[in-house]
């Protein structure tokens, strides 16, 4: 079984995770069933999905997950972008952890594939 916390990608999506969730508190109340509960659960996909994929014995099931957890990282880009052209937020930090999150996991993913 691999060690989801000594891998990088897991701990960045870890780190966007709480950023995310910290982020989006202050997020418009009628947010609070939409589009903040829409990024936080895709943030919490991510890591998530890194977890589970180290604890399967496969590498095919392995890399399976690891594509979620990207497609997951991948939409919570997209909603921070959502939620930066609707006033919500401008927090450069966040939008470039999940970039750095993606390119990342996507860096991984990619070895794993080339290794195979």
């Amino acid at each position: 079984m691999r060690d989801h916390t000594k891998l990088k990608a897991f701990q960045l999506a870890d780190e966007l995770c709480i950023a995310i969730n910290r982020l989006t508190a202050s997020w418009p109340r009628q947010e609070q069933f939409g589009l903040t509960m829409q990024i936080r659960r895709a943030s919490v996909s991510a890591s998530s999905c890194i977890v589970e994929g180290c604890a399967r014995h496969s590498e095919a099931d392995y890399l399976h997950f690891l594509d979620i957890a990207y497609g997951s990282v991948c939409e919570v880009g997209h909603r921070l972008s959502l939620g930066r052209r609707l006033g919500f937020t401008s927090d450069e930090k966040v939008c470039a952890l999940a970039a750095e999150t993606a390119k990342v996991l996507n860096g991984l993913i990619r070895s794993l594939r080339r290794a195979r």
